[in-house]
């Protein structure tokens, strides 16, 4: 699957805060495994000095300097969408990217969060049901993983977000895109209801993040007939998660997303497979270097 002869590459990942990111060690890990040349650069909007509206200026800098690809992260993945050529399918659908590929001079928006999670829930949680599941978080992390569940055969996916017209436009958005009536909106103060008889809960808020510890919702909150899918992934066992084990609920962790968005990131850069069973083994081992070397911090 190898698109051309290189075996050197300069990639790099536009964002706010991104210092942390694990995804330079994951792809230059796995490029070291397979003897490529693999520099992965972070372009730190907020290091620079500038606005995420620089995100064209910062695209354009990139291409002219011949970086063969991007990762767009918060809070640039919509904003980039208007200074691309192209975009693909998956990407135009959801109107958010977090991967750019430089080719013959055009720069062509993909998005892999959404493969990415798909990948991840269809290996960590299989054959759970799905009939009735709420989604906490509609920002751009829960517009790719309420796409991924509804392409995974959710029956119905209610959107829940502190802000009600984002999750009313996300899940206007989704009807329109998988079919009327497969989406609703909610708001938090509704969870409990809500949770009572559902199947599972995506949650996609930064909450339980190192640098926003704690829990979404109420442990109480929490049945042993629910499963508990995370997006979080630093770190890789949150209080939710912890919490949902406690509570006897089918449980996963969000470095599965991480792994598996990275790796159809890197075969679009490089034209290579990666090995995501050793990409998912990286995870493990650097997401646990990061929390001890917090820990020593402390």
């Amino acid at each position: 699957m190898v698109k051309d002869a290189k075996d050197s590459y300069l990639v790099g990942l536009i964002g706010s805060g991104i210092g942390p990111s694990l995804s330079p060690a994951l792809h230059e890990r796995e490029a070291d495994r397979q003897g490529l040349r693999y520099l992965y650069r972070l372009i730190d909007i907020d290091s620079l000095g500038v606005p995420p509206d620089a995100v064209g200026d910062l695209v354009r800098a990139a291409r002219d300097l011949g970086f063969d690809g991007l990762n767009i992260t918060h809070p640039c993945k919509q904003l980039v969408i208007e200074h691309l050529d192209a975009l693909a399918p998956q990407a135009e659908a959801l109107g958010a990217v977090n991967t750019v590929v430089f080719e013959d001079g055009r720069a062509v928006g993909h998005n892999t969060d959404v493969t990415g999670f798909a990948a991840s829930f269809a290996r960590g949680l299989p054959d759970v049901p799905m009939e009735r599941v709420v989604q906490l978080g509609a920002g751009g992390a829960g517009a790719a993983v309420a796409h991924a569940m509804l392409t995974l055969g959710a029956g119905q996916v209610t959107v829940v977000d502190a802000l009600g017209d984002r999750a009313a436009d996300l899940a206007a958005a989704l009807n329109g895109h998988f079919g009327a009536g497969r989406a609703a909106a909610g708001s938090p103060d509704q969870l409990a209801r809500l949770l009572g008889p559902a199947d599972g809960i995506v949650h996609a808020t930064p909450t339980g993040m190192a640098a926003h510890p704690g829990l979404p919702f109420a442990a109480q909150l929490l049945h042993p007939g629910l499963w508990v899918a995370e997006v979080v992934y630093r770190p890789l066992e949150t209080e939710l998660l912890r919490a949902a084990r406690a509570a006897g609920c089918a449980a996963l962790d969000g470095g599965g997303m991480a792994v598996f968005q990275a790796a159809d990131a890197f075969r679009l850069f490089t034209g290579r497979e990666p090995d995501s069973s050793r990409m998912l083994a990286d995870i493990t081992e650097l997401a646990g270097a990061a929390e001890s070397s917090v820990g020593k911090a402390v």
